[in-house]
C-alpha cells in the first residue's frame, strides 16, 4: 500500500501515464461525461468528495501547465471560485512557475473534455466547478 499521497489507483495511474499537454477534467456531480475519457467517478453523496479536496490530491501529484474553466464559474461559483483561484495561484508559487487560467463558455469546455484523458467526477455540487488541468513538465 503506499504510504503516502494520492491513494485512488484509477486516479494514480492516469496521472502516472499523462505526458506533457495532456488533459485531466475534474468536475461537479452534474457535469455530462463524453464517450472517450475514462470516467473516474469517486463521488460519494452531495459534497464528498468536493471539488477542492480532489482538485488539492491531484495537483499533488501533476505538474500543472495550465487550466481551462468555464467563464461562468466565476460568476455562478459562489464562494468556490476564488478559493479555487487561490488554489491555482499557490500551485502555481509552488511549482514556481504562474498557471494560466483560460477562460471559454460552458458548452465549449463540455466539448473540450472530450479530448481529455480522464474525467474526475466528485461529489461537488456548485454550479460550474469544473476544470481541466493541462499537465506540465518539471524541466
Amino acid at each position: 500500500m503506499k504510504k503516502t499521497g494520492l491513494l485512488h489507483p484509477a486516479v494514480s495511474h492516469v496521472i502516472a501515464s499523462m505526458g506533457h499537454t495532456d488533459g485531466l477534467v475534474v468536475c461537479d456531480a452534474g457535469l455530462p461525461i463524453p464517450e472517450g475519457p475514462e470516467r473516474i467517478d469517486v463521488a460519494v453523496s452531495p459534497g464528498v468528495p468536493s471539488f477542492l479536496q480532489v482538485l488539492d490530491a491531484i495537483t499533488g501529484e501533476l505538474q500543472v501547465e495550465r487550466v481551462l474553466i468555464a467563464g461562468e464559474f466565476q460568476h455562478a461559483g459562489r464562494d468556490l471560485y476564488p478559493r479555487f483561484v487561490a488554489a491555482i495561484e499557490a500551485l502555481g508559487r509552488a511549482q514556481g512557475r504562474t498557471i494560466a487560467i483560460d477562460r471559454v463558455s460552458h458548452e465549449d469546455f463540455k466539448r473540450t473534455t472530450a479530448s481529455a484523458r480522464a474525467v474526475v467526477r466528485t461529489g461537488e455540487c456548485t454550479p460550474y466547478a469544473n476544470v481541466i488541468l493541462y499537465a506540465g513538465v518539471t524541466f
